[in-house]
């Protein structure tokens, strides 16, 4: 096991966790200033590339010694990046790409939430940790909160887009879409 600093993380441990902290202050401040997370503005930029950025350096730690689910996670919320920015776009998705956009985006924003309280709350207070371990039922209550969470917000900006209001102006049309 490699040797441990602040808050129990490896030096890789704490650039990851700084690097996913910037993503998520731009995420909600992309959220409560512009109503979405798009790359057509600098927030929802900011949140992308540094998300892409935690995900790699999360590939990067085995607490468990292998490839374990927050590496499958990362891999999901790679995925969920690259169909919000080519919805985003306008490719692929015609008339839906501004709900795809929102949708990948936000799913791509919650994912950040779920290693965050497992962390948070298996790692703190030093010593004497709140849960014992990321299996614990109140981490899966944690999700389904944080999953109820995500399908309102989702609904909101998906009434948001429906209804025209919002300064920001919709994704370009290529041909053919």
């Amino acid at each position: 096991m490699a040797p441990t600093g602040w808050l129990g993380l490896t030096s890789l441990g704490t650039v990851h966790t700084a690097i996913s902290l910037i993503a998520v202050a731009a995420g909600l401040a992309a959220l409560f200033r512009c109503k979405e997370i798009t790359m057509r503005t600098g927030l929802g930029r900011l949140f992308v590339w540094t998300t892409v950025l935690t995900c790699l350096t999360g590939f990067g730690i085995f607490q468990h010694s292998g490839f374990g689910k927050p590496h499958a996670l990362g891999i999901i919320t790679l995925a969920a990046l690259a169909v919000g920015a080519l919805a985003g776009r306008g490719l692929f998705f015609g008339k839906w790409a501004r709900y795809v956009e929102a949708i990948a985006f936000s799913a791509s924003f919650l994912f950040h939430w779920i290693p965050a309280f497992t962390e948070t709350l298996t790692r703190l207070p030093l010593g004497a940790p709140l849960l014992p371990n990321a299996d614990a039922p109140e981490l899966k209550a944690i999700t389904g909160v944080l999953l109820v969470l995500y399908l309102i917000g989702v609904g909101l900006q998906i009434r948001r887009l429906r209804g025209g209001t919002g300064g920001i102006s919709p994704a370009p049309v290529r041909a053919g879409s």
